[in-house]
């Protein structure tokens, strides 16, 4: 376990730290607030959000409903949203690619209804839906998860004393399945603020993001691993911020408690 975790992650901090001759610095870290890596990162952050809340609005109404069906209803349509994650991620994101190209599926159908035609290849637009898509099932199942936990004795009680279903929604529903929300947000946001693979094959490297800056440290001719892995660990912060976070709502079971 230490090869593969806690030796790499030492020569990360070590490289961030250090400069071409070994000496320490604090110059590369201190490189994310550059304007050429602060303006990716910014992006890349207002991206994430934007990636994170799509797939929150659309896994919780669909938690929502995957919870009322009846247990062998539900384990079959949960599989029908797990089935794309058995494909390999590149061939999802090239299936978004063939879909959002000028001459793809998506404006062949738009001409065919007579309707103009949409440009959505390399433009943010593309990387978030691709990007949402890949992310989506790490939202909705930690979400399901907890919603399947929560008693409906509690919903039929509320019901009783003539609780309305928005207000059973607010007081009960969303309080018990907060930890599912929480975690799933995690899932999502932390490594979609990362992503450049999808970036670069659905933005055309039009759209640059943190992620790509951080791969061109590393892989272009002019490649400077101590740029790099100042820049990453400025990234594992935010990841650990975001870890805790999700550690300060998650405390005990999830399904533990009302508003």
């Amino acid at each position: 376990m230490a090869l593969f975790t806690v030796i790499p992650l030492c020569l990360v901090v070590y490289n961030a730290f250090t400069n071409t001759g070994g000496t320490f610095t604090l110059e590369n870290v201190a490189s994310i607030f550059d304007p050429v890596n602060s303006k990716p990162l910014w992006l890349s952050f207002k991206m994430s959000l934007v990636v994170t809340a799509v797939c929150f609005l659309l896994s919780f109404p669909l938690a929502m409903v995957l919870w009322k069906y009846s247990k062998n209803k539900n384990s079959l349509i949960v599989m029908v949203f797990i089935l794309p994650m058995w494909m390999n991620f590149m061939l999802r994101t090239l299936a978004w690619r063939l879909i959002l190209l000028n001459n793809g599926f998506l404006n062949h159908a738009l001409v065919l209804a007579g309707l103009n035609p949409v440009y959505l290849m390399n433009t943010k637009a593309a990387i978030i839906l691709g990007t949402a898509y890949d992310y989506f099932p790490f939202m909705l199942l930690p979400i399901y998860n907890a919603l399947v936990k929560i008693d409906k004795d509690i919903i039929n009680a509320a019901k009783d004393l003539g609780a309305t279903g928005f207000v059973i929604l607010k007081r009960i529903i969303l309080p018990l399945s907060l930890p599912g929300i929480v975690s799933g947000i995690t899932m999502v946001f932390v490594p979609s603020i990362s992503e450049f693979v999808i970036a670069d094959m659905l933005g055309g490297g039009k759209v640059y993001l943190i992620g790509n800056v951080i791969e061109q440290a590393f892989n272009s001719g002019y490649a400077d691993i101590h740029l790099g892995s100042g820049l990453s660990l400025s990234l594992m912060g935010i990841i650990v911020i975001s870890m805790l976070v999700y550690r300060f709502f998650d405390k005990g079971e999830e399904g533990s408690g009302i508003w």
